[in-house]
């Protein structure tokens, strides 16, 4: 079904009220093909959307915007994991959640991630230790220009830290429409976050890791039905090892994680704390007051006052510390995405 002029505050969980030329479902990939072929006739710009939970809109955008619901979950096992077919229009925690009751374990630590299970290899999704990259088996997408089906395995999406190859090759023209998740009967639980420090390694369940998780995410992160936010808004910075020096010498206690490259990831939200930037307003859009890394939507924010309260936050970590923190959120202007560093910058 395709819809004109209509809003999409409802479409994306920072609440930004704005609008879309056209919107339209696609429940299969025929309906999904159908949708594309007729915007490009039209010459118009084409935003895929799943939850709008890692979108901010900074403009009205002149194209149609396609919702994916494409669904389905099918399991195959064998003597070492299960393997899931899932469509990509699937809610991510629903997932979680489908796993956990069918004694599947391995997606725990990421409960109560929003978004589609279509998005979470686009941004590599990660929480508490563990990222897409450790479950996935393959991504399937269509290339809309013809038609055809590519299947992707792990090793081919090129996964980085928030970062795979649809940000890149295959940013354009082409629609994730299932993701292969495979989950080792071997469990080990990841432990190395948080509460979950204080779990025992010997006798904890995937239940014990999910209601962790889940009360830890509760506790930090505001729930985007009522407080319009699109979870952490900027990447935790991977600096060289100088800087993470110079920041250590002063502040010893400072978060730091050391990557196999030599470099160091420090934490955004404890940079942005330490500027003491939480509570911090801008027009509708404020630093949220319980955790930095997260800018909400006070109810009626525009585009602009979370870009204007974005550059302050980095401007600001950037005057006294010398890292420059890059948004993890996509910025959609009026033709598509558009390069949010340079938006801040």
């Amino acid at each position: 079904m395709m819809m004109d002029g209509m809003p999409v505050k409802q479409l994306n969980t920072f609440a930004i009220d704005t609008t879309a030329q056209q919107i339209a479902t696609a429940h299969n990939d025929d309906e999904l093909m159908a949708i594309w072929q007729s915007a490009k006739k039209r010459s118009q710009a084409i935003l895929l959307l799943g939850s709008g939970s890692n979108v901010l809109f900074i403009d009205h955008f002149t194209g149609t915007v396609v919702l994916n619901r494409i669904n389905g979950i099918d399991v195959q096992e064998d003597k070492e994991a299960w393997h899931l077919h899932v469509g990509a229009g699937e809610d991510w925690h629903n997932l979680v959640c489908f796993a956990l009751e069918r004694e599947m374990p391995g997606l725990e630590n990421l409960a109560l991630i929003p978004g589609r299970v279509g998005s979470a290899p686009i941004q590599n999704i990660g929480a508490y230790g563990v990222e897409v990259k450790t479950v996935c088996e393959y991504v399937d997408l269509i290339d809309m220009n013809n038609g055809k089906k590519i299947r992707l395995s792990k090793d081919e999406c090129r996964f980085g830290y928030r970062d795979s190859i649809f940000k890149h090759h295959y940013r354009d023209s082409y629609a994730i429409v299932a993701v292969g998740l495979i989950l080792a009967k071997n469990w080990q639980p990841v432990l190395s976050y948080g509460d979950l420090r204080h779990l025992d390694r010997e006798t904890v369940t995937p239940r014990q890791v999910f209601d962790t998780v889940c009360s830890m995410r509760r506790d930090k992160l505001p729930d985007p039905n009522i407080t319009g936010n699109a979870g952490s808004f900027f990447k935790n910075p991977v600096v060289g090892a100088d800087i993470a020096a110079d920041i250590l010498l002063h502040h010893p206690q400072a978060p730091h994680y050391p990557q196999s490259d030599g470099r160091i990831k420090l934490a955004a939200g404890w940079l942005i704390d330490q500027c003491n930037l939480k509570g911090y307003r801008h027009g509708g859009a404020a630093v949220h007051e319980k955790q930095a890394l997260v800018l909400v939507n006070q109810g009626h924010a525009t585009g602009d006052d979370i870009v204007a309260l974005a550059r302050h936050v980095r401007q600001s970590v950037a005057q006294r510390f010398n890292v420059w923190l890059e948004p993890e959120v996509r910025f959609i202007g009026a033709d598509g995405e558009v390069d949010a560093v340079g938006v801040l910058s």
